[in-house]
């Protein structure tokens, strides 16, 4: 079970800072159910996440890193292997992009990035735009990545992007 103040990466909502627990009743049963009190970062307001879907794993959570592993994932980047994925057929594409957001591991994500990343500089090379659906999954992969790090890090999000440039530029 989270504690209160506790910051935890809840499925692509992101980092959620737990603000405790509350019980309410459940429509249509006579029994009351144990709901977290979940406050996202990077959003507006609140989320009644039920204690017993988090807890066993039906709802994607994890504790975001710690300082400490923040910086020794920032280091390992430059070892990640990734590579661009093409392909016409949006719906592959999308489903491909949806399965590696789908751990919403740290490396998973970096990979993801990566991988888009190489993609957009291949179509900037050749004078094309990269893909909406790119794009969308490269701003969500984003979005969950730098967000766990701003918050194991202490720093702003829009500041992750430097902090990485700089660590693995002084390594």
């Amino acid at each position: 079970m989270y504690q209160t103040e506790q910051l935890i990466l809840y499925g692509k909502t992101g980092v959620c800072r737990v603000e405790g627990t509350v019980s309410q009743p459940v429509p249509g049963e006579k029994t009351a159910r144990l709901y977290y009190v979940l406050r996202p970062l990077y959003q507006s307001g609140s989320i009644l996440a039920p204690v017993d879907n988090v807890d066993s794993g039906v709802i994607f959570t994890r504790p975001i890193m710690s300082r400490e592993e923040a910086q020794a994932f920032i280091k390992e980047l430059p070892d990640l292997k990734s590579e661009p994925y093409y392909n016409q057929n949006l719906s592959q594409l999308r489903e491909h992009y949806r399965e590696q957001l789908g751990s919403l591991a740290g490396q998973d994500l970096a990979r993801l990035i990566c991988s888009i990343y190489l993609k957009m500089q291949e179509t900037k090379a050749e004078k094309r735009k990269l893909g909406a659906v790119d794009q969308q999954f490269m701003d969500e992969a984003e979005n969950l990545l730098y967000g766990e790090l701003a918050a194991a890090l202490d720093i702003d999000r829009d500041q992750v992007k430097g902090y990485i440039s700089k660590t693995l530029r002084d390594t």
